[in-house]
């Protein structure tokens, strides 16, 4: 699932699949040739450019920067994507090109449609360098998450919020659903420096049925 991040290269992932998935791949998807013909509900992914920001203390959506870790962005007023709204953002630039998931959290005038303000968290967990000002990225909105997935981005808020550590382990901890549309998955990540070592865990909770995140946090223990 990692191998791509190459960031990441000597960390070592261990997963655990919880009851009721054992000897499955998470709900066994039939091949596509046997599946049904249906009409397509997945949002097409949109090229554009980011930008970052460290915000600011009052936003158009009266949500904070901070909300999710800093996982954030503001959009412009002319385009489809809503106060609230995730969106999957893919970093063009980078050899492995980073993803990470963001909360549109404010909306400014006369923006240009594909252009995103990222804060400066976000935009560095992409792996992209804040001297650099602009990336190529690429946008899905209203993403659909599979749940093996759901730890690599936990992993790149995680070591976006503690800059100075590294992340040397990672595990799956326990699923809870706390209700018909919302699944709740646990993670905990292992992080060290030179001053010692901090445990991390994380929680996304998310729509089961569409696969799409409502929220995510993460704190020490």
């Amino acid at each position: 699932m990692f191998n791509n991040y190459g960031y990441f290269s000597n960390v070592n992932f261990r997963h655990q699949p919880y009851p009721g998935f054992q000897g499955a791949r998470f709900g066994g998807y039939p091949h596509p040739n046997h599946m049904p013909m249906l009409p397509s509900i997945r949002q097409q992914p949109t090229k554009g450019q980011a930008t970052w920001t460290d915000g600011g203390q009052v936003t158009q959506c009266g949500t904070p920067w901070s909300t999710n870790e800093y996982m954030t962005a503001a959009v412009g007023t002319n385009t489809p994507y809503q106060c609230g709204q995730i969106l999957k953002i893919r970093n063009l630039d980078s050899p492995t090109q980073r993803e990470i998931l963001v909360k549109v959290v404010d909306r400014v005038p006369n923006y240009p449609a594909t252009k995103l303000n990222l804060h400066r968290r976000a935009f560095t967990a992409l792996g992209a360098d804040p001297s650099v000002g602009v990336i190529n990225i690429e946008i899905v909105s209203s993403p659909e998450v599979e749940e093996e997935e759901w730890g690599k981005y936990l992993l790149e808020v995680t070591q976006a919020a503690y800059p100075g550590y590294r992340v040397t382990d990672y595990r799956f901890i326990e699923s809870t659903n706390m209700s018909a549309t919302q699944t709740k998955r646990t993670y905990e990540f292992n992080l060290h420096n030179a001053q010692g070592m901090l445990k991390v865990r994380g929680n996304v909770i998310y729509n089961p049925t569409t696969k799409r995140v409502i929220s995510f946090d993460i704190f020490e223990v």
